[in-house]
């Protein structure tokens, strides 16, 4: 039998109670009242699942009461700006052709020196890049071992990251799941899949400008143990993603990852970054989008 508080997300969605449009008489309930953890929405998952335009999503993140709409090209930027709103992360190069594989360095160069300038003129604070798959032979790459690729990132960045610093910009890597074949949901073939892994890399390069994005649904898949992951990893992260597992799905109470006890971690470690909502919806929107702020809104 479902839970009275899965019951009552489902009657809310299939009534249309929590549209944008529609009065929300429990909202308050959710919207950010502690405001320690500064939370963001990322607008790929909504674009996706719910077919949301960007002003569809900065409605949502000023009725919440989070402070960021995130993943959006720079050409969206003035909206945010006009909203009060930043962009916590921007993305660069994609995640297949990264940068283990020196093939692809002056591409992915390019596009991350721009995002940089870009990050400096709005006063964002993130660029996102990644690793990129082992084996990219089929997309005019090569086969590139775990080793191999780690050198080849730690040299990568080393030579971008004077930018990042030049221009008080943060460079993230960030870590995926291989083991969910579903697209979107996991990333089989990417090489940044260990955490750990990635963790050496930005510590090897050695900047304050270089840091972890920490995705705690691909970490619950890869490794489990979240807590104490945040704890080993602290001192790199530099953002923050959040889905429920499994699925990545929403991150109400009906999945297995726990998270207003992560977000106290997470305060207990000093963060002071961005929490980015990083599912796709399966019911309303903003019933989930409600449930996911007010369960990470920690004091």
């Amino acid at each position: 039998m479902p839970s009275r508080r899965t019951a009552l997300r489902w009657f809310a969605a299939s009534t249309g109670l929590a549209a944008l449009s529609s009065p929300k008489p429990a909202a308050a309930e959710t919207l950010v009242k502690n405001g320690k953890i500064k939370q963001s929405i990322v607008h790929w998952c909504f674009a996706r699942g719910a077919k949301w335009k960007i002003e569809d999503t900065i409605k949502a993140a000023k009725e919440l009461g989070c402070v960021s709409v995130e993943g959006v090209a720079p050409q969206e930027w003035d909206k945010l700006k006009a909203a009060d709103l930043k962009c916590a992360y921007v993305g660069a190069h994609g995640f297949i052709k990264g940068m283990n594989n020196p093939i692809f360095w002056d591409a992915n160069f390019k596009a991350i020196q721009e995002r940089i300038d870009k990050c400096a003129e709005y006063g964002n604070p993130n660029v996102l890049s990644f690793t990129g798959f082992a084996d990219t032979t089929n997309e005019g790459g090569s086969a590139i071992s775990r080793e191999q690729g780690k050198k080849n990132c730690i040299e990568a960045y080393k030579k971008i990251i004077g930018e990042a610093e030049k221009k008080n910009v943060v460079l993230l890597l960030e870590h995926l799941n291989t083991r969910d074949s579903a697209e979107m949901k996991g990333h089989p073939g990417y090489q940044g899949d260990d955490v750990d892994y990635c963790a050496e890399i930005i510590r090897e390069v050695g900047s304050p400008n270089m840091k972890l994005l920490f995705d705690i649904y691909h970490v619950q898949i890869m490794h489990g143990d979240v807590t104490r992951r945040i704890e080993q990893c602290k001192d790199v992260i530099g953002h923050i993603h959040t889905a429920g597992n499994p699925g990545r799905c929403e991150i109400g109470k009906d999945q297995e990852i726990n998270y207003p006890p992560l977000m106290k971690k997470l305060l207990e470690i000093g963060y002071t970054g961005y929490v980015g909502h990083e599912f796709i919806p399966t019911i309303d929107p903003m019933v989930g989008l409600r449930e996911a702020v007010g369960l990470c809104d920690v004091g």
